[in-house]
């Protein structure tokens, strides 16, 4: 009864025992090259920037979706039980808290080992997109405990929250609901990556990124919010200010260029009673984000660890909300 969830289960515990390993061609990296390749040839063919950049989106999407279910559906006509593992670990790939957790730690140990910043500057840079040279040490701590909150939604929860809601049309369909799962998860994976790659507000991307930024915003949108909410008791139950991050959530989770970055962010900045956001560097070019938080306190090199803990438990209370949430639809459907 409860192997799907068993499923699940294994998918996440993968991620946290090997991450990404970097000798395996992840599929996040092959998407990466469907973007680049369908950029030039869209802007090759079709001079509208948003007409192209409209086709690059779902042809993207539309090839990641059917490189995830067709080498399913082959194993599946030979083995279902090879095709089941093999759908486990493709899902594995679109999980990143391992990730998350080893990059930012990697820039705690750079913080701890020496008063240069060179390295933990350059670990940093491997983990946001903004200017890392100027950055002083709290500049180096804030811009970690950003990236480890905004990356809790692309990376854990709403791969999660997609598989889940695209296991429950196995009723309908007949098809496995494990193999749903991980074609929701991958096509959540497209989406975020194109926006990565086409979101940018600048001279090149401004129309040709349009979808694919609107779309990101829109299938982040519960996401993010349940995300901001269960940062709440999960800073209870680390012992920090769960009732500061429940007002600071509920003040400054709009606080943000993107629809979606603040919800998290504000209830990290609340647990841990610091202030997050501020001016930043991005390609050269300032940008003046809106303050999140409270400065009570400066921000300490254990701020990052405190935020990598709370981005793990609220993302196990996530998936715990989800896997019920999915046994009571099911009920209700049966």
């Amino acid at each position: 009864m409860l192997l799907f969830e068993l499923q699940i289960g294994s998918a996440v515990i993968l991620d946290l025992l090997f991450g990404d390993p970097r000798y395996l061609p992840h599929p996040v990296r092959i998407i990466g090259f469907f973007c680049n390749l369908s950029e030039k040839i869209f802007r090759k063919l079709i001079p509208s920037e948003t007409i192209a950049g409209t086709l690059s989106f779902i042809t993207v999407l539309s090839l990641t979706i059917s490189f995830t279910a067709l080498p399913i559906y082959i194993i599946n006509l030979y083995s279902p039980l090879l095709a089941q593992f093999a759908a486990i670990f493709l899902l594995y790939t679109t999980i990143a808290a391992r990730d998350l957790v080893v990059h930012s730690r990697s820039v705690y140990s750079a913080l701890q080992k020496s008063e240069n910043l060179e390295t933990a500057r350059k670990e940093l840079a491997r983990i946001v997109g903004r200017d890392t040279a100027a950055l002083d040490r709290k500049g180096i701590i804030r811009a970690c405990i950003e990236t480890v909150a905004e990356n809790m939604v692309d990376g854990v929860t709403a791969p999660l929250f997609y598989a889940v809601i695209f296991s429950l049309f196995s009723s309908i369909t007949g098809i496995d609901p494990l193999f749903l799962a991980v074609t929701g998860a991958m096509g959540y994976k497209a989406v975020n990556t194109m926006d990565s790659m086409f979101g940018y507000k600048n001279e090149q991307y401004l129309y040709f990124g349009k979808v694919a930024a609107k779309v990101d915003d829109f299938v982040n949108l519960i996401p993010a919010r349940i995300s901001g909410l269960l940062i709440v008791p999960a800073s209870f139950f680390l012992g920090l200010k769960w009732q500061n991050s429940f007002k600071i959530f509920k003040r400054d989770r709009l606080a943000h260029a993107s629809p979606n970055a603040a919800h998290p962010e504000a209830a990290v900045a609340g647990a841990l009673n610091i202030e997050l956001g501020g001016t930043s560097i991005y390609f050269g070019k300032k940008i003046k984000k809106p303050r999140i938080g409270d400065d009570n306190r400066p921000v300490t090199d254990v701020d990052i660890l405190l935020s990598n803990r709370l981005m793990l438990l609220g993302s196990l209370f996530f998936l715990i909300l989800l896997l019920m949430s999915r046994l009571s639809v099911l009920q209700l459907l049966t």
